[in-house]
């Protein structure tokens, strides 16, 4: 995406390079050396480097200074060579001009109009006419816009691939987030069809039971033969009803995995699907915690690294989440842009009130550092729980 931008500079540098070579060049050329030729060589040299403290190619980028210099230093030498006839190393200012305009900014305007007027400076020492004057002043402001024109290109090509870059990038947190929500819309699901089952067949079941414990009661005739055959349905039905637990229990269990199992494929999803750059640190031991913390756990997570990209754009991200004796702490942070002002969207405050209900805190802090860092700081109080995977 910014090769184009590398490619322009880099040949406006070569244009601006080539002028002042061919004028030193010819400098040298001279058949006899003097001071003034001495003092010419000096002051080109000087003309060609010290702007280039303030410009050059993909290091620094002081384009007003550079632009100063340039008119200051690459200007008068151009003036000096049209007002001394005799001096060989005859000059234009066609590619210095290119280069500014290349180089023009809000702060530079003013360049336009210095080009124009240049030729002016000496055209009553060398008696020009209005027409030569201004001949060579149009011709210095067409190069100029030559310049500006070339970086418009340059910088509209860059902001195109710019915009292409974000809309790939929201495509793919949208088919993140769209595969996300249909898991959970899933689980949910799958999670209320269990309670379902349970409650409605369970129900049945035990009813059941109840209605084969009386039969047994009342039964007269045949009592030996009767009471033997409800007995082993009254068996069935409970092996039934055993059966039946036992795959509301399977249909659950997906749901109810560990909340570490369920960060860690939340981030692997989002690594594959963003590219982002993001570590980990989780504990080794995990608490059974209820089915809304977990969702809230996952939310926040979801939220806070959807606002990273969104707003910081991040190269690296970090989750670190932990268990106190009585708390879940959860802080993601990231070395994105800093935030200037802290606003409370939509999906911030949903956050924030989803936190709050279980009876935790959240807090979104950042500031200026090496790197400048955003944290997002969430704690949750961790009611009646006993070790994952303890009865």
């Amino acid at each position: 995406m910014r090769k184009i931008l590398s490619f322009m500079d880099w040949g406006i540098f070569a244009l601006r390079l080539y002028h002042y070579i061919l004028l030193l060049s010819r400098v040298l050329a001279v058949n006899e050396f003097s001071n003034r030729t001495l003092l010419n060589v000096i002051w080109l040299s000087i003309a060609l480097v010290v702007p280039l403290l303030f410009w050059f190619p993909g290091r620094r980028m002081n384009k007003v200074w550079f632009c100063i210099l340039e008119l200051l230093l690459g200007g008068s030498y151009f003036v000096n060579s049209v007002i001394h006839p005799d001096l060989t190393s005859k000059a234009d200012y066609l590619l210095p001009s290119l280069t500014m305009g290349y180089l023009l900014t809000k702060q530079t305007l003013w360049i336009i109009p210095v080009v124009i007027f240049i030729p002016f400076s000496f055209q009553s020492y060398l008696s020009l006419s209005w027409e030569q004057t201004l001949s060579i002043g149009a011709d210095n402001l067409l190069f100029c816009f030559i310049g500006m024109w070339a970086s418009f290109v340059a910088n509209a090509y860059y902001q195109k691939n710019k915009l292409v870059a974000e809309v790939e990038q929201q495509n793919k947190l949208l088919t993140h987030y769209t595969a996300e929500i249909e898991k959970m819309t899933l689980l949910e699901e799958r999670n209320r069809m269990s309670k379902e089952l349970h409650d409605t067949l369970g129900h049945s079941f035990i009813s059941l039971i109840l209605s084969l414990d009386a039969s047994i009661a009342l039964m007269d005739s045949k009592p030996a033969e009767a009471k033997d055959r409800l007995f082993r349905l009254r068996t069935l039905a409970e092996k039934n009803l055993d059966e039946m637990r036992n795959i509301v229990h399977e249909m659950g269990e997906e749901e109810e995995s560990s909340l570490i199992r369920q960060v860690e494929s939340l981030v692997v999803r989002f690594r594959e699907h963003t590219g982002t750059a993001l570590t980990l640190s989780l504990p080794e031991t995990e608490r059974s915690i209820r089915f809304e913390v977990r969702q809230a756990v996952l939310r926040v997570i979801q939220e806070s690294f959807t606002n990273a990209l969104k707003h910081g754009k991040p190269s690296q991200l970090h989750l670190e989440l932990r268990f106190s004796e009585s708390n879940l702490h959860l802080s993601i942070r990231n070395d994105g842009k800093p935030i200037d002002k802290l606003n409370y969207g939509f999906g911030l405050t949903t956050m924030h009130h989803r936190v709050e209900r279980l009876g935790g805190s959240l807090h979104l802090t950042s500031g200026e550092g090496t790197p400048a860092i955003t944290e997002v700081r969430c704690e949750i109080p961790l009611k009646g729980v006993i070790p994952h995977g303890e009865n």
